[in-house]
């Protein structure tokens, strides 16, 4: 699976941005997918992720202000992101777990960058 993530770039706190990720493959197929962050200096970490079924979940920072939603019909993962702060500047990776007789496999887009400023 080939991931290509865009929509990153340069906004003013209390700003949006929307997150685009297309994948290479039907997306309806795949187990999980999700959004990551990296902050230099950090650890990358999970912000939102999507089931197969539709279930959503958020990391506690983000929850109320970010949305994960997908487009099936045009193979895209899309990252809302509202009332965004200083701390949500990181690079952002978009990240597929996908199964192929019962062996996972990891896929990553190759990152877009967020910066808020104060």
């Amino acid at each position: 699976v080939q991931l290509q993530a865009s929509g990153g770039g340069l906004v003013q706190a209390g700003g949006s941005l929307r997150l685009s990720c297309v994948a290479s493959k039907n997306i309806f197929s795949i187990n999980y997918m999700g959004w990551y962050r990296q902050s230099p200096g950090k650890q990358r970490e999970s912000v939102a992720g999507i089931t197969k079924g539709a279930d959503t979940n958020y990391a506690d920072s983000v929850k109320g202000r970010f949305t994960i939603s997908r487009d099936i019909g045009v193979n895209t993962l899309y990252l809302r992101m509202n009332s965004l702060k200083p701390e949500d500047t990181a690079v952002y990776y978009c990240h597929a777990r996908d199964y192929l007789d019962s062996v996972a496999s990891d896929y990553w887009g190759q990152g877009t960058q967020v910066t808020v400023s104060s």
